[in-house]
């Protein structure tokens, strides 16, 4: 009779509940730690998957590592739709702006080099519609690329190739570049899909803070405890980073939100449009805070004043939730995942990719509890940082 092993997951934010969720499936006796799980970062988050948007040269690993992730991410959806109440996807597209030359420029950066990288297959979530004929003088070296032929990933869109894809977005708009493999998901629906997901596998939930990976007594223990996750291993290079974002709901004056993510740069101030069924989440800030999760009057300001700048509509929605958490961020802006001893599993430090960088982050994990290694993680090891404690370079055998 096969002895079954024990599994303690610390930490309840998705990336914490996924593994649960599989790792209960492949035949692991599952508990969770977590005093208040899927109420941190998970909780407000915006939920884009644009690994392929965030992309700049120089940054290979992370590219590739998010696109493995986007990759995984419809059959990953598919199989955790049966237990979700509503559909998780809200948006299927990702249209990045540009207002000024400098930030057109830039997109162009992005393109040239993602289209130039050997990605996975990434599926097509639907056909750009037919543009208008650009006008004079709206960058039109844009119109000469990105026909959507070939292994294209970014497409390059001139000023009426912006507004013939999201006519409601501000007539100062003068570039874009579409991913149509950029989807975005309802994280807080994520989450208690999720839930329930764990629940059905037999996974048991204790509402207790660890504080001591040392006290638990299972056979492997992951650490999946995001900004905090230093607290339980000292040394580990993970940091929180505040995010402040706005849920704004649409009311019957108010245009419709739209159809693709939206992200830009306005001020040198990063900003994105998030659709929800009943509105837009807007995010998000960034500062090197500490724990601080408290909502600021400039981080609210800020956010509003940008978005207006690129959906003029906005100011007839509903202002209906403000709030912030920490990402958990690491030196290089890849995560955390593998062996820091024989028995802890680190799964953190995802930033502000956590919820693009589940599935793969879950296979990742599934594969070191099989005594094996996933390839397509082998960037986020953890051994490449030096760290407090030893960092074993697998499991017990």
């Amino acid at each position: 009779m096969d002895v079954v092993r024990t599994l303690a997951v610390v930490g309840g934010g998705v990336i914490g509940l996924s593994v649960a969720w599989r790792a209960a499936g492949a035949g692991w006796a599952v508990t969770l730690f977590d005093p208040a799980n899927g109420s941190g970062a998970s909780w407000v988050a915006g939920g884009m998957l644009a690994p392929l948007s965030e992309g700049w040269p120089g940054e290979e690993a992370a590219l590739a590592f998010g696109a493995a992730s986007l990759a995984r991410w419809p059959e990953f959806a598919a199989r955790l739709q049966a237990h979700a109440t509503t559909e998780l996807f809200t948006a299927t597209r990702t249209l990045t702006v540009a207002l000024d030359t400098a930030d057109a420029a830039d997109l162009r950066t992005i393109a040239d080099w993602v289209n130039a990288q050997p990605l996975p297959t990434l599926d097509s979530a639907r056909a750009l519609p037919t543009s208008e004929t650009a006008r004079p003088g709206d960058i039109p070296e844009m119109s000469a690329r990105g026909d959507g032929a070939g292994d294209e990933h970014l497409r390059l869109l001139d000023r009426s190739g912006v507004r013939a894809l999201e006519p409601g977005l501000a007539r100062t708009v003068r570039a874009g570049l579409l991913a149509n493999s950029e989807p975005a998901v309802d994280n807080r629906a994520l989450v208690n899909a999720l839930r329930s997901a764990c629940v059905a596998g037999g996974v048991e939930f204790r509402a207790e803070r660890v504080n001591s990976l040392a006290e638990l007594s299972h056979d492997r223990v992951v650490l999946a405890a995001g900004a905090a996750a230093a607290q339980l291993w000292p040394g580990l290079p993970v940091r929180p980073v505040k995010g402040e974002i706005l849920r704004l709901r649409r009311r019957p004056s108010a245009p419709t939100p739209p159809e693709s993510v939206i992200r830009a740069r306005v001020h040198g101030r990063p900003i994105y449009l998030v659709p929800r069924s009943d509105g837009i989440v807007l995010g998000a800030t960034q500062y090197e805070q500490g724990f601080d999760t408290a909502v600021t009057v400039a981080g609210v300001r800020d956010l509003i004043t940008d978005a207006e700048a690129i959906l003029p509509g906005i100011g007839e929605y509903e202002f209906a939730e403000a709030i912030a958490g920490s990402r958990p961020g690491s030196p290089d802006n890849l995560p955390l995942i593998g062996y820091l001893d024989e028995r802890v599993i680190a799964a953190t430090g995802h930033g502000r990719n956590g919820i693009l960088d589940t599935p793969v982050t879950v296979d990742a994990v599934l594969s070191l509890l099989a005594d094996a290694q996933l390839p397509e993680a082998r960037s986020a090891d953890p051994g490449r940082f030096r760290t407090s404690a030893p960092i074993s370079s697998g499991g017990v055998r």
